[in-house]
C-alpha cells in the first residue's frame, strides 16, 4: 500500500469507529482543524498552540457559534509535520452540547505530541485533511483549516495536491504564523487556500496564535456559513 493509501486507511478506520451509533441528524458544517508540529515548532510554541485551542473552545463567542443552531457542527482535529507523520487528535465528533465541547477539549489537553523533529510536509497535511473530510458523512458544508509557520519542504507541495485532488466542495482556509519565514501569509494565499471565500488569518508570531485562531474559528462558524465573506484569493 502506498503512502497516500495508508493515510486513507488510517482516516477511514478512525472515522468508522467514531461514526458508529445512532443517527446524528442534520449537520451544517464538517470542520477539520490541522495544526503544525514540525521541527520549527518548539516546546514553547506547541504549548501556546495547545493553550490557544483550549482557550478558543472556551470563548463565549465560539461556544455560541457552535451551539447556536439546531443543526450541529462536526469537528475533527489533527496534527501534522513531515511525510507520513499526521496524528488524529480528535476524530469526528458531533457538537451538540457543552459536554461535547468539554470532551473535545479534554482530548486536546490529554494529547501527547510526537517527539519526532520532522520537516514541513504541508502538501501531505492538505491531503490528509481532505481524506478526513471525505469520511465526515453528510454535512451541508466542509471546511479544512490548516495552521502552520513554514513553506512545504518535504514531499508533494500543496498546490500540486490541490490540482490532483480537485477538492470539490471543500473550502480550505489557512492560519499563517510568522516569525520563521518571510511572506508566509502570501505563500499560504497562493499555494494552500482553496475555494470561493477562502482566506488566510495571520499570527505575527507564535505568541499571537491564540487570538488569530479564535478569530479564524469564529469566522468559519459564522460569516462563511452565512455567505458573507467576499471571494478571496484561493484557487477555485
Amino acid at each position: 500500500m502506498g503512502q497516500h493509501g495508508k493515510h486513507r486507511a488510517l482516516v477511514a478506520a478512525a472515522a468508522l469507529a467514531l461514526w458508529a451509533g445512532p443517527g446524528w441528524g442534520a449537520c451544517r458544517l464538517a470542520l477539520a482543524l490541522g495544526f503544525d508540529v514540525s521541527r520549527s515548532v518548539d516546546a514553547e510554541d506547541y504549548a501556546i498552540q495547545s493553550d490557544g485551542i483550549l482557550a478558543a473552545l472556551a470563548a463565549p463567542e465560539i461556544v455560541k457559534a457552535l451551539l447556536g443552531s439546531d443543526d450541529h457542527v462536526a469537528l475533527a482535529v489533527y496534527e501534522w509535520s513531515g511525510q507520513g507523520a499526521q496524528s488524529l487528535v480528535v476524530g469526528w465528533t458531533p457538537v451538540r452540547s457543552q459536554a461535547d465541547i468539554d470532551g473535545i477539549s479534554a482530548r486536546v489537553a490529554a494529547h501527547t505530541r510526537s517527539e519526532d523533529k520532522l520537516p514541513t510536509a504541508l502538501g501531505e497535511a492538505l491531503d490528509f485533511g481532505a481524506d478526513l473530510l471525505d469520511q465526515a458523512g453528510e454535512c451541508a458544508a466542509s471546511t479544512l483549516d490548516i495552521s502552520g509557520d513554514g513553506r512545504n519542504n518535504a514531499g508533494e507541495g500543496p498546490e500540486r495536491v490541490r490540482e490532483r485532488r480537485g477538492l470539490d466542495g471543500i473550502l480550505v482556509n489557512g492560519l499563517a504564523i510568522g516569525g520563521h519565514e518571510s511572506d508566509i501569509a502570501v505563500y499560504y494565499s497562493q499555494r494552500l487556500i482553496h475555494g470561493q471565500g477562502a482566506f488566510v488569518e495571520v499570527a505575527r508570531v507564535h505568541a499571537d496564535f491564540p487570538r488569530a485562531f479564535r478569530r479564524k474559528l469564529e469566522r468559519e462558524l459564522t460569516e462563511q456559513l452565512l455567505g458573507k465573506v467576499a471571494p478571496g484569493g484561493g484557487a477555485g
